[in-house]
């Protein structure tokens, strides 16, 4: 079976289950100051899972485009991605742990779906501590399904327990397994027994309480059911390989590689491991520049985390001796691979291969550089009598200037000075701490902040998109947006530098907008009555048949209609006073502006 039936077969057996199809979203989310991708087939869904009505209903279920880059340094083995899908499948208050188990296991086992064998599956359940009881329910429902007891597996609040964040909805998951050791699986073996040799494919996870604080849980009303199925190793299962790398996933792109470097993959191991980072760092460099709402390579946020994917791989690249300019080919293979399932990848592709070698080249120059800045610091690290070039130097090299640990390595070799890897290793964990303090709880999805002040700045977003398009013409369309508690920065399409005037224009029509304390309504529409009534529909984004509209003013007489998911006021004037503090360039042809709210 092919990842494409795999994909196509899930989402069948769900509507059979009565399931309504949604589109996978962005990797980028809206408004969420908290990840800078999405990190989970589940992010997009928060506000549903929140208690927001869905337009499609109550069974939803997609397949989504993720991207993590917690554990990037463990990308070269046969498992571990930065960019990846998630198969899904939602219950908003609808059915709860026996269906969502009996539709797991019937979808894995069944003949007429994977037709895997039973003795290979063990699943683990949450043990129980002291705020929440031992979940004996999930596990009687696998015992039901035929699962043998000594392959079901009780395990802690740190492997069985999904929560939103410090307070709000949580509950204890239920994680499937498949047995990727020799043979069948021993009697008594499963997660807890024999975590090695058991690899996670499925989890279902069901939020059934809410923590208001750290030693207190309710019941929620509405009990919701959030499952995610990893495609590219279940693919690699199915297809009974050894490394998601072996499959047509990921064929074309190391072919690609082997064609380049020369090199025949499977030859050596520490060449492999380069030609996995590069298929594994271009992969997700494409999906990152093909997405719709168009990241491109900067030195903050998720800008900066794609300009580390490419130059790694450039890196890895280079180790292989391919010397020329080289990214732009293997885009091509990925764009072909993957554009039936994101068409986007097509509809982008000068633009991917563009980028690519633009950052490939200025990559090139900064290696450059940066044995230009080594060569300055020669005479300092000449006077350490150690001969050694300290962590936090040789990581300075690499942060600010682009400078890989090897070269600096190979470098200090020439000169006589070892490094201090385990200095660096300590300066990069710190950094890598002060990154992720925003990606708290990615592994399992990230929470969309919705307070007061951030939900007044989404709503004045759509002023501000309406105000700027009555100031500078239909050619403003907005291309995305980033919201704190603090400010709000708004994207859209604009060719040149706006004037003090138009600025203060713009400010001024939102003010009144707000002081005329409009109505902010929403209705449920067909995607095509939306569009047909004045609404927009931003980003060329994939939206599903049924979509929720909001209007700004009153229905014979509004001031905006939009195409949105996010939370809004009730009315304008709770929004505040709008001021724009700075306008300048995001990117070729894109105009960026911060404003706060007083």
């Amino acid at each position: 079976m092919t990842a494409n039936e795999l994909r196509s077969k899930y989402i069948e057996f769900f509507k059979s289950k009565n399931h309504v199809e949604i589109s996978g979203k962005s990797l980028i989310p809206d408004n969420d100051p908290s990840v800078l991708f999405t990190t989970a087939g589940m992010h997009p869904l928060v506000p549903y899972l929140l208690g927001e009505p869905h337009p499609a209903g109550t069974r939803l279920t997609d397949y989504q485009k993720c991207v993590r880059t917690g554990d990037i340094d463990e990308v070269g083995d046969p498992s571990h991605l930065t960019c990846f899908e998630m198969l899904g499948n939602w219950s908003l208050g609808d059915y709860f742990k026996k269906e969502s188990i009996a539709f797991s296991y019937e979808f894995l086992t069944s003949k007429d779906w994977l037709g895997l064998d039973p003795r290979m599956l063990s699943v683990t359940v949450f043990e129980g501590d002291e705020n929440a009881p031992r979940d004996e329910e999930s596990a009687s429902y696998w015992k039901e399904n035929g699962m043998p007891e000594d392959k079901i597996a009780y395990m802690p609040v740190s492997d069985n327990w999904w929560a939103a964040g410090p307070t709000g909805p949580c509950g204890p998951d239920t994680e499937i397994f498949y047995w990727v050791g020799e043979g069948l699986p021993p009697v008594g073996s499963n997660k807890g027994t024999d975590s090695d040799n058991w690899m996670e494919i499925w989890n279902n996870v069901f939020m059934e309480y809410n923590r208001i604080d750290e030693k207190t849980l309710v019941k929620l009303p509405k009990q919701n059911v959030d499952t995610g199925m990893g495609l590219e190793r279940t693919n690699c299962i199915l297809q009974g390989k050894t490394s998601v790398y072996l499959t047509e996933v990921f064929q074309p792109i190391i072919n690609t590689i082997e064609k380049l470097s020369n090199y025949t993959y499977g030859t050596d191991e520490e060449k492999d491991k380069s030609v996995r980072i590069i298929a594994d760092h271009s992969r997700s460099s494409v999906f990152i520049l093909g997405d719709q709402k168009g990241v491109t390579p900067d030195r903050v946020g998720a800008g900066y985390v794609l300009r580390r994917l490419i130059r790694r791989a450039v890196r890895h690249g280079m180790k292989l001796g391919i010397e020329e300019s080289f990214l732009a080919k293997i885009a091509l293979s990925v764009v072909e691979n993957f554009c039936c399932a994101y068409p986007e990848l097509s509809d982008n592709k000068d633009k991917i291969c563009n980028e690519l070698t633009k950052e490939e080249e200025k990559f090139r120059q900064t290696l450059k550089k940066g044995e230009a800045e080594f060569q300055k610091l020669l005479p300092n690290l000449m006077k350490n009598p150690k001969k050694e070039i300290s962590g936090k130097v040789a990581f300075r090299l690499y942060d600010t200037f682009g400078f890989p640990l090897e070269l600096t390595e190979e470098l200090g070799a020439e000169n006589g000075f070892t490094v201090d890897k385990e200095g660096f290793k300590e300066a990069e964990r710190k950094h890598q701490e002060a990154s992720k303090s925003a990606d708290a709880g990615a592994a399992k999805g990230g929470l969309a902040e919705q307070s007061e002040i951030t939900t007044a700045y989404h709503t004045a977003t759509h002023l501000l998109q309406q105000a700027l398009v009555n100031v500078l013409g239909n050619q403003v369309a907005q291309k995305g947006s980033n919201i704190t508690n603090e400010r709000m920065r708004f994207d859209f399409t604009f060719e040149r530098p706006m004037t003090k005037e138009e600025i203060a224009q713009v400010e001024a029509i939102v003010n009144e907008q707000i002081a005329l304390d409009l109505p902010v309504t929403m209705e449920v529409m067909d995607l095509e009555d939306a569009k047909a009534s004045g609404a927009r529909a931003l980003f060329g984004e994939k939206y599903d048949a049924k979509v929720k509209v909001y209007t700004i003013g009153k229905p014979d007489s509004w001031f905006s209609k939009e195409v949105c998911g996010g939370p809004h006021v009730e009315n304008t004037g709770k929004i505040g006073k709008f001021k724009i503090t700075k306008e300048q360039s995001s990117s070729a042809g894109v105009r960026r502006i911060r404003a706060v709210i007083e």
